[in-house]
């Protein structure tokens, strides 16, 4: 039997093929007018992006990079920051900045949920010298999403420095940098930026140049100085085809609008909710978002073959759950480039896994709460 693949995990997610062919072009010499002209005029769209007339800088890396980037150039040793660890990537936050001997104020909440902007304030108001506080937008661990634009109505008349990690939310996501004011936002290329792995972004405002130049914090590759100097050229080597890439990813981008795009993210998420509720299943996340939906395994189902049979058998990878929530949750993304019969089929191979693993639904049963969903949204006038 010929079984086709479809990628609904959070990351890497799919990449158009018009984007891949970028990828393909011969490579140029990255020191030429005519690639320095290319990265300007990507760094300058990757401002649609973004929401923000601030520069947004790219490094050749995962999207980790940009997160150790933010730390090693705010801080120095010593500094306190406040750091919020509801799942695997804010503990990735505290992880950072451990190795850059920050002074950390850890806001520990349990998986699944969200920090507030009442708790933030809280934290700010305890810990007055605190530089810095560092968030995650979209817990794609938990499918988790925050208030971010609260959450700055907060710091934004302080001089604590609010970063977020919107490498998973960025477009899945509304996130509007300079209008929220959010002083430094990184993010990562293989998520609903539509790109392969290998590229990760970092903007920063004003407020937040004023610590990067007085931070004496030990940094070579990602001293973000030295990117600033040089704009809108690289220091280092750039992904010269992944630029390319990112290049035609942000026409397309702006051909959709960054609204739709937002729009498009929550209509899928929406209706993978309706579909898993509709199943007798129910949602990990308190506070729910757009990247992925969390799912709790059911009573008697073995959470580890459940992505195996979807994966192997039929051809729609999807993600466990990560650390203690191994075989405990899958969860199911609608990132990048995905549309809604992408959902509608993996919903439908969700149904065939479950009943083969014991847990009976009716078939069809969730493939039409998610189109009853699309359906409506689709056809709104």
């Amino acid at each position: 039997m010929i079984k086709k693949n479809y990628l609904l995990a959070p990351g890497p997610t799919p990449v158009p093929s018009d984007i891949l062919l970028e990828g393909a072009k011969e490579t140029i010499h990255h020191r030429t007018p005519q690639f320095v002209s290319i990265l300007e005029e990507t760094l300058e769209g990757l401002k649609y992006l973004f929401q923000t007339e601030n520069r947004v800088f790219t490094l050749l890396s995962s999207g980790t990079g940009a997160l150790e980037a933010a730390v090693s150039n705010l801080l120095n040793p010593g500094d306190k920051a406040i750091i919020v660890e509801a799942g695997k990537f804010g503990e990735r936050w505290r992880e950072i900045a451990e190795a850059y001997n920050i002074n950390i104020v850890s806001l520990k909440l349990e998986w699944g949920e969200a920090v507030t902007p009442e708790q933030i304030k809280e934290a700010i108001e305890k810990h007055p010298d605190a530089k810095a506080v560092f968030t995650t937008y979209s817990e794609t661990s938990t499918g988790t999403v925050i208030d971010l634009e609260g959450i700055a109505k907060i710091t934004r008349d302080t001089d604590v420095v609010l970063v977020t990690d919107a490498v998973s939310a960025l477009l899945a996501e509304p996130l509007k940098m300079d209008e929220w004011g959010i002083d430094v936002v990184v993010s990562g290329s293989q998520k609903g930026v539509m790109l392969p792995p290998g590229l990760a972004f970092i903007a920063l405002n004003e407020k937040a140049w004023k610590l990067v130049e007085n931070s004496n914090n030990s940094r070579y590759y990602f001293n973000l100085k030295a990117y600033n100097k040089k704009y809108p050229d690289n220091p280092w080597t750039p992904g010269v085809n992944l630029i390319y890439m990112l290049r035609k990813a942000i026409n397309i981008i702006k051909n959709e609008g960054i609204e739709n795009v937002w729009k498009r993210h929550k209509m899928l998420a929406d209706a993978t909710r309706a579909a898993v509720q509709a199943l007798g299943l129910e949602l990990f996340s308190k506070r729910p978002g757009n990247v992925a939906t969390a799912v709790k395994v059911p009573e008697g189902v073995d959470g580890k073959k459940l992505t195996k049979i979807m994966r192997d058998k039929y051809g729609v990878t999807i993600a466990g759950g990560q650390e203690h929530l191994k075989g405990k949750i899958f969860r199911i993304s609608t990132l990048g480039y995905l549309s809604i019969f992408d959902t509608i089929i993996g919903i439908s191979a969700l149904e065939f896994t479950l009943n083969e693993l014991g847990y009976k639904v009716e078939f069809g049963k969730g493939v039409k709460a998610a189109q009853e969903v699309l359906y409506k949204e689709v056809n709104k006038e």
